[in-house]
């Protein structure tokens, strides 16, 4: 695509907005992301692979291993968006001290309840889809049943599609909760579906209150134990309900490897194991789960995951494996630095959605981009360490300065910025042009 064609493309008002404050706070934007998607196809494509397996029933799990600010949150949206648009659930939170895989006085359990809160479908992207999905599936079975929509045809065909979960851990519980749903949706009994859903999203502390407010004998609550047990009978029952699976999206996971307690640590990454095993040994049907972290969450041998030993023997890469071979297959997908030429094609696009959002072109000409570009680059250690956060982050500090101060050039800004430095990187390309050395990119090859 063309820059001329990029910049022609509309993007909705509240998501173009949104976009561009995301990515000048360098926060990963939750809706927009596909408009300044650069690179990571090999990524996605092992993602969208995992997609086809869980439709079939399968199960995977895949640890997302980069650097902050390398883009695992974004591609976690990117895949998101993929899976919504695949008629696939979708649930997503971040870990934080009080949110945990496994904790008491209600740490694990908060997972569950930000995983329930944020379950999406395509038709509620934005989360707080569990009313809407158990309304779909009401209403087709309603259809099926015909003329006896409210009698006793649809309490049989309800308990039959449901007769698979009640053998699951928490099974009969949850088919009991859900048959109540839809009895108290055919009398009209809003206080009674609210108090099902509390007990769906896990909001009962307790299995007196839950019995009290549902009207029927529950034997489990869903709590810091069983939470994980009930996330594979939503990726069951979303199946059976007519969606393709359930994928869950767990960030920020170097907050396990935060954990000082080590008998705390290790139990979370237990159930990391738990997990792990029950997608890779058929244990769990229609699930795929996704945890981002940083290398030292995964590498660690004091207190990151390799530091478990039954995850490690799992987890380390063969002695066959070499940084420079790439295997999207196994279960740890490592992100890779984006390539100069890929960076230059995110800070053109970025200036296509610029343009479009604020009305006028950003006073920036493309060798004054690629100049920036090679400016960032200069830096000690940017060849490894540069990540796109960084990148965008002071690009678009720039696009704000020169639209908002018209007395600034981009050039005075830049002296200003890197003094000696940017003599260095313009005294750096044209050696490297005399000695017949490539400069990083070739603006010219890149296709947008």
């Amino acid at each position: 695509m063309s820059e001329t064609k990029q910049g022609a493309v509309r993007v909705p008002r509240r998501i173009l907005n949104a976009l561009m404050a995301s990515l000048a706070a360098g926060v990963v934007p939750r809706t927009g992301a596909p408009y300044v998607a650069i690179g990571r196809r090999e990524e996605i494509g092992a993602f969208l692979s995992d997609l086809e397996n869980i439709s079939e029933g399968g199960a995977a799990m895949r640890f997302l291993i980069g650097r902050y600010g390398s883009g695992k949150s974004f591609l976690m949206q990117l895949v998101r968006g993929y899976a919504l648009e695949r008629d696939f659930l979708t649930a997503d939170a971040d870990l934080t001290p009080e949110r945990r895989l496994y904790g008491t006085g209600g740490t694990g359990v908060a997972t569950y309840r930000e995983l329930m809160k944020n379950l999406a479908s395509k038709a509620s992207p934005d989360g707080g889809a569990l009313p809407k999905i158990i309304a779909r599936w009401l209403g087709q079975l309603q259809a099926e049943v015909g003329e006896d929509a409210t009698g006793e045809k649809l309490r049989v065909r309800v308990s039959e599609a449901l007769s698979d979960v009640e053998f699951m851990v928490g099974g009969f519980d949850f088919a009991r909760v859900i048959v109540a749903y839809y009895r108290a949706y055919l009398d009209g009994n809003d206080e009674k579906m609210s108090a099902c859903l509390c007990w769906l999203r896990g909001e009962f502390s307790s299995k007196t209150e839950a019995r009290s407010a549902l009207g029927i004998q529950v034997s489990v609550i869903i709590n810091d134990e069983n939470w994980y047990d009930f996330i594979k009978l939503f990726a069951v029952l979303a199946r059976r309900i007519g969606y393709r699976g359930l994928v869950v999206f767990v960030d920020e996971c170097v907050n396990l490897y935060k954990i000082v307690h080590r008998v705390s640590r290790e139990n979370n990454y237990e159930k990391i194991l738990s997990m792990f095993n029950d997608a890779l040994q058929g244990k769990a049907e229609g699930l795929l789960l996704c945890l981002g972290g940083t290398p030292q969450f995964l590498e660690d041998t004091r207190r990151g995951l390799f530091s478990y030993e039954a995850l490690r023997s799992r987890l380390c890469d063969s002695r066959f494996f070499a940084p420079e071979f790439k295997n999207l297959i196994g279960p740890v997908i490592r992100l890779r630095r984006l390539s100069d030429d890929e960076l230059y094609a995110l800070i053109v696009r970025v200036s296509a959605l610029y343009a479009e959002c604020y009305g006028t072109a950003p006073r920036i000409t493309s060798e004054q981009q690629v100049r920036f570009l090679r400016f960032c680059l200069s830096r000690a250690g940017a060849d490894s360490l540069m990540t796109p956060r960084e990148i965008l982050r002071d690009y678009m500090t720039v696009l704000n300065i020169l639209m908002q101060n018209p007395d600034t050039d981009f050039d005075a800004l830049l002296a200003r910025v890197g003094g000696e430095g940017e003599s260095g990187v313009q005294e750096s390309a044209e050696t490297g042009s005399e000695n017949g050395t490539p400069s990083p990119f070739d603006p010219s090859d890149i296709v947008l």
